[in-house]
């Protein structure tokens, strides 16, 4: 199963968490859109005022399957190797998730501020829609009366 990432690329933490994934996963799960991508966005219907509330995780094969800040980022960390270990402590501790969520919504909201402003949005090695958009919509279409 694949899954669409759309992140800030122009943000230097999103971009560099980016490129860890792409590191660790070389494009075997995930499959990233910059936010800034406003064409690939329309066709999942997303607006830029839904990126403005963190990380999206879409299924690929199911993109009405979404997560959205912190709940992306732990989606993402069950999926890596080991990672639902550490996902599964993570929300098993009482109260770390609650601070978890309220560190990811203060750090999304000052993102700029904290880690700076890419001057150009960052392209990803492993973009979305070039294989698996084509082949959602063809099906789709395929459904649409005529």
């Amino acid at each position: 199963m694949t899954y669409n990432v759309i992140y800030d690329g122009n943000c230097n933490l999103c971009v560099t968490l980016v490129q860890l994934l792409e590191s660790l996963d070389r494009g075997e799960r995930f499959q990233y859109i910059p936010m800034q991508d406003q064409d690939n966005l329309q066709r999942f219907g997303i607006t830029s005022q839904d990126c403005e509330l963190g990380i999206i995780l879409l299924n690929a094969e199911d993109p009405t399957q979404r997560w959205q800040g912190s709940d992306a980022a732990e989606e993402i960390g069950q999926l890596l190797p080991l990672g639902a270990v550490f996902v599964a402590a993570y929300r098993a501790l009482p109260g770390l998730k609650w601070a978890g969520d309220r560190v990811y919504e203060q750090v999304r909201d000052n993102r700029y501020t904290l880690f700076g402003k890419r001057s150009t949005t960052y392209q990803p090695l492993y973009p979305a829609c070039d294989t698996a958009c084509q082949s959602y919509f063809s099906t789709e279409a395929q459904k649409q009366p005529k």
